[in-house]
């Protein structure tokens, strides 16, 4: 009976020991571990993360709303426009809706355009369809970049953010390889806290760049739709200023 005891305790006391290990490399594969254990390389991966994370989220936001309140105005808009018979109603609306509605800005272009066709050196030697047509292309180029503010950095973000994480993970696996050569042993509790930083930037930088994907995709296939309004409404525009009537339109 003795000896049976004096066995069992043998055999527990590694596995209390081994029970011990593990709980302590679980422990270290938490993300205040990862915050404490941070080198500069890891910091500069780390902050330049969440720097592309901030400005995605603030571009999307931003976007969103934009983006939502000119796709639920433009209707309203340049129907309103259209139905108002007395030209100086029709530029007091749009003056109205001016500061943040790009409908507005390009028809208040083509009425500038028209109205200062005569007397200027330019539409002397330019028809008024040329003039106005004119007015109308550079007013729909610029509201089409305005449109296409902070796509560029959800496109950059989106392709880069895995990558700055992959950084993160090949450094941390870098750490790991170091403690197993000053340990001598590639045991978890040796090998567990660089590897876990490994894993949470790599899942960091998808997190960062998946949203960013997601909203400039978005983005683009709803500009492209905004895009095709504004050329609809310059033509139409433009055959009211040219023949004074909306060719095709009662």
């Amino acid at each position: 009976m003795l000896q049976d005891l004096i066995l069992t305790a043998t055999a527990a006391a590694p596995a209390a020991g081994g029970s011990s290990n593990n709980a302590e490399a679980l422990q270290q594969m938490g993300f205040s571990h990862m915050i404490q254990n941070f080198d500069v390389v890891g910091y500069v991966v780390f902050v330049t993360l969440v720097i592309m994370s901030i400005g995605s989220w603030w571009y999307t936001v931003v976007n969103a709303i934009n983006n939502g309140r000119i796709t639920s105005n433009a209707d309203r808009v340049v129907d309103t426009f259209w139905s108002i018979k007395n030209p100086r109603e029709a530029k007091q609306f749009l003056e109205e809706q001016k500061p943040s509605e790009p409908f507005s800005k390009i028809a208040l272009d083509s009425i500038e355009a028209a109205s200062h066709q005569e007397g200027n050196a330019l539409a002397q030697s330019l028809s008024k369809s040329e003039f106005v047509d004119r007015a109308l292309r550079q007013a729909v180029t610029r509201e089409s970049a305005n449109m296409e503010n902070g796509l560029t950095w959800l496109a950059t973000v989106g392709a880069t953010a895995p990558f700055v994480g992959l950084l993160g993970t090949v450094w941390g696996i870098y750490h790991a390889l170091i403690r197993i050569g000053a340990t001598g042993q590639a045991s978890i509790d040796a090998v567990a806290g660089p590897v876990g930083e490994a894993l949470i930037m790599t899942a960091f930088g998808l997190f960062v760049a998946i949203p960013a994907v997601l909203a400039y995709n978005a983005f683009n296939r709803s500009n492209r739709n905004t895009y095709a309004k504004f050329d609809t409404f310059a033509h139409d525009l433009h055959d009211f200023f040219a023949t004074g009537s909306r060719v095709g339109n009662k």
